[in-house]
């Protein structure tokens, strides 16, 4: 295999503190490489380091000549004044790039949807992703770097990006570095990993299961067993081997080194024991939805669905952007009534929402991370075991030192963290997560993991993250779009069919109208342009409008005690809510002409 580029004795500090010291690596064509480590370690650093968007203070990075090198930044670096298009292919017309077939597939898979003309800055956060990462691969680049690229990706985004990259290039041709935290994703299209930690750099063969063998096997050997990242590893690689057949399938990943590293571990979870509890806890009746549905304007969300949630039961959800999923968490919790049918909720019954903002911790924003967990509870009972404050916090990332910083200096990772621990500690028997994976990294995952793992409660998941979904839930069920709730026996594969027949159903029709001049058009392009800027311009209200509920809070936050003051305020974010209720129906309109 041929050499691409590397970097020889890289060094880089940030104030007092060195991200990397002396670090030698090297990228050969053919390899498949992810970079994993906690928030903060340095793996963007890395890859700005090798990609040449920043200079190290110590040691040098050389490409070989001719080697082209494209980056993804985790960041917007799009100019907000162009249009869709010119950021895209720039000027070239439209004949030359429509005429490959591989840019038509990038094109219709990440911005099929999105408003060719649109300028970039009225786009939303999700598309302006997609946007930059279209004009990335439809270059012809040697080596392309990924900043989170499954960030704002659905199931099926993360999935297409998947089989992209494993065909991209022959075997032993081209060569990519991929910075991400979702676990599935890395094990998917990686043959190597590099974990960078304590300003180095360990590399191991394989994807991220391969990897998390090697570290157990690592970690063994330095006789560090009963150390607590060690017992994370073990008990997620115990998982990995029996609750995942078809990963002992990757290279490197051995099965006898597994069965001899995870012999004394107990399963992940004590399903009938766990099961148990949650009934003492709940009794029989836990959220019920009986022949529900939900209209908002002339949108149909759900259509005549039942769920009935059993005590101690662990679903995950899947579906298309817009199906519904945060919709179905606000009607089990009780926040918005149904149209039709009715909501059961057992008497024992307390619930707590992970919310995919963090504006949850506005009103401790003072405190200090400890201050927050002791304000509920001194001690808690997790897994059997009885915890401290500061052992529960401890377990979740948050070290000694870390345990005294003020929430309002820590990072997205650790309010996502810390936001969690605090409902978990308010003891509710049903917790609903949507979308709990963001900001947060693959050791930091399998802590929460862990946690989740001894709690003894009804568990209810929205995520993109399969590796999560299929971790920590022990069934999954999807919307797809047509306002109807499916269980999956076969999991997020047999989803990712269901959207392929559902996506290859929907356009037979319009083949045979085509044809027999007998089938509905639909909306006309033209409609659907209006549509899309109508969503655009709901986005970017939205978005103002999440700003200022922000800022509202954060006045109510200094007005305590200021009886006056904070019923204002109260009646100002009253308004906000109604004009939020109101655009929410405008994008649904919009968003329906475009399904």
């Amino acid at each position: 295999m041929a050499h691409l580029l590397g970097g020889e004795n890289l060094s880089i500090a940030f104030a007092t503190r060195t991200v990397l010291d002396g670090v030698t690596v090297g990228l050969e064509e053919g390899d498949r490489i992810g970079i994993v480590g906690r928030n903060g370690d340095g793996k963007s650093t890395l890859m700005r380091l090798l990609a040449g968007r920043q200079t190290a203070d110590s040691g040098r990075v050389t490409v070989r000549g001719g080697v082209h090198v494209g980056y993804l930044d985790q960041s917007d670096v799009l100019d907000g004044e162009s249009t869709v298009g010119f950021a895209i292919v720039g000027e070239a017309a439209d004949h030359e790039w429509a005429s490959n077939p591989k840019i038509r597939e990038i094109m219709g898979a990440l911005v099929g949807e999105v408003d060719w003309h649109a300028n970039i800055h009225s786009l939303s956060g999700g598309q302006k992703r997609r946007v930059a990462l279209a004009k990335l691969l439809i270059s012809n680049d040697d080596v392309i770097m990924l900043d989170e690229p499954t960030n704002h990706l659905d199931v099926e985004g993360v999935a297409w990006l998947a089989k992209h990259l494993q065909g991209r290039w022959r075997a032993n041709e081209g060569a990519f570095v991929v910075v991400t935290h979702d676990r599935w994703f890395l094990d998917e299209v990686c043959n190597r990993t590099w974990e960078v930690h304590d300003a180095m750099i360990d590399p191991f063969d394989g994807g991220y299961a391969a990897y998390v063998l090697a570290r157990a096997e690592r970690d063994r050997m330095a006789s560090v067993m009963e150390n607590k990242r060690v017992q994370l590893v073990k008990k997620e690689l115990a998982w990995l081997r029996r609750g995942a057949p078809a990963r002992t399938a990757k290279p490197k990943f051995r099965i006898e080194a597994a069965n001899a590293i995870i012999a004394d571990v107990p399963e992940p979870r004590d399903t009938v024991a766990l099961s148990r509890m949650a009934t003492a806890r709940q009794g029989k009746d836990v959220l019920d939805l009986e022949n529900v549905s939900l209209t908002y304007g002339e949108k149909e969300i759900f259509k005549n669905i039942t769920l009935r949630l059993a005590p101690g039961e662990r679903l995950g959800l899947v579906g298309v952007n817009g199906a519904g999923k945060t919709t179905l968490l606000r009607l089990l919790n009780g926040e918005v009534p149904p149209s039709s049918g009715r909501l059961k909720r057992g008497k024992t019954v307390q619930t707590a929402v992970l919310t995919q903002e963090v504006r949850e911790l506005d009103d401790v924003l003072d405190l200090r991370v400890l201050e927050v967990i002791e304000r509920e509870k001194r001690s808690f009972e997790v897994g059997g075991k009885d915890m401290t404050a500061g052992q529960l916090v401890e377990q979740l990332g948050f070290t000694k030192d870390k345990q005294w910083t003020p929430v309002r200096d820590l990072s997205g990772g650790e309010r996502r963290r810390l936001q969690l621990l605090r409902l978990l500690v308010g003891e509710p028997n049903v917790l609903m997560l949507d979308e709990p994976t963001n900001d947060l990294d693959t050791d930091t995952l399998a802590a929460v993991e862990d946690v989740l793992d001894g709690w003894p409660g009804t568990l209810v998941v929205v995520s993109h993250d399969r590796y999560l979904l299929e971790r920590v839930t022990d069934h999954q069920m999807a919307l797809l779009g047509d306002g109807k709730l499916r269980g999956l026996p076969g999991g997020v594969d047999q989803y990712l069919e269901l959207r392929e027949e559902a996506l290859s159903a929907a356009s037979r029709p319009a083949a045979s109208g085509a044809a027999g001049g007998a089938a509905p058009s639909g909306p006309s392009e033209a409609e659907k342009r209006e549509a899309r800027k109508n969503l655009n311009r709901v986005e970017r209200q939205l978005s103002k409008i999440a700003a200022a509920e922000a800022k509202v809070h954060a006045q109510m936050a200094d007005k305590v005690g200021d009886y006056e003051a904070l019923g204002e305020l109260n009646a100002k974010l009253g308004e906000l809510a109604g004009e939020k209720e109101a655009l929410e129906l405008e994008w649904l309109e919009a968003s329906e002409v475009l399904e």
